[in-house]
């Protein structure tokens, strides 16, 4: 029943996407479904005197300032028709293809997180990315209100965002991307014979309550040996069932995600 029951909860995350392996270290997302580039997106566009040509990109890989929006432009539409939600991991970029997938790296703390660019901008000398309050919030860049960071274009997005939020009693539609979490040790689980899913460590309890939110009901945070907080998803009784799970927390933009076993 346990078995059947993790395979339920994962299934549609699964068929979303798979791990892929990644560039320069950890994994990615790789959509299986992917979302059809907006057209009407990819003409050459003039603001304040200044044209733009979106292209496609697949080595984009580049170092600048983020900043972030949030209130002001809530529920208003995007470049690609969808709605913006500050609440979820999405971003503005210039000249990429929308809707498409980009990995973002605070340089200054090391946080990385995944999101899907659905919009244009931002329009500001010496800035190359504008996030989602939401995305400023898991790489703890909001309050500074900019950060230097490095963006890695990963590819298309898919058609109803990056995965699924698991829950017990059903699989519920996610937010665009998911938080990419930082690298973890595995931990020993005093669980009887239970199988666990490591989603990643963290330094800051609130940070991994954040990420043991999105990933539901059977995601819950504890405390390690070294002061810090990780994110455990289970448990499952059997490996498989709990491999399956991983695997899926992966696809999700968990690159560390780890299998532990507590007996």
């Amino acid at each position: 029943m346990r078995r059947a029951l993790a395979m339920g909860l994962f299934s549609l995350l699964a068929a979303c996407s798979t791990f892929g392996g990644g560039r320069g270290g950890g994994g990615i997302p790789v959509v299986k479904d992917p979302a059809p580039i907006v057209s009407g997106t990819m003409r050459p566009y003039q603001v304040r005197g200044r044209w733009y040509t979106p292209k496609e990109q697949p080595n984009y890989d580049e170092v600048g300032m983020a900043s972030w929006y949030g209130d002001a432009f809530n529920g208003r539409p995007t470049s690609t028709g969808e709605r913006f939600d500050m609440h979820e991991l999405t971003a503005a970029h210039k000249t990429l293809p929308l809707p498409g997938l980009v990995e973002v790296t605070n340089l200054t703390n090391g946080r990385r997180i995944v999101v899907r660019v659905n919009d244009r901008g931002p329009f500001v000398d010496g800035r190359i990315i504008d996030l989602s309050r939401e995305a400023a919030d898991e790489l703890d860049m909001r309050r500074q209100g900019v950060a230097r960071v490095r963006v890695r274009y990963l590819g298309r997005a898919p058609r109803l965002g990056g995965g699924t939020v698991l829950r017990a009693e059903a699989a519920q539609p996610a937010q665009a991307a998911v938080a990419t979490a930082t690298a973890a040790t595995p931990v020993a689980v005093t669980t009887g014979r239970s199988f666990w899913v490591q989603a990643g460590a963290f330094s800051d309890q609130r940070s991994a309550q954040r990420i043991a939110e999105r990933l539901g009901a059977r995601a819950t945070v504890a405390a390690n040996d070294t002061g810090g907080w990780r994110v455990l998803v289970g448990p499952w009784v059997d490996a498989n069932s709990a491999e399956t799970a991983r695997q899926a927390v992966v696809a999700r933009g968990y690159a560390d995600a780890l299998l532990i076993s507590g007996g």
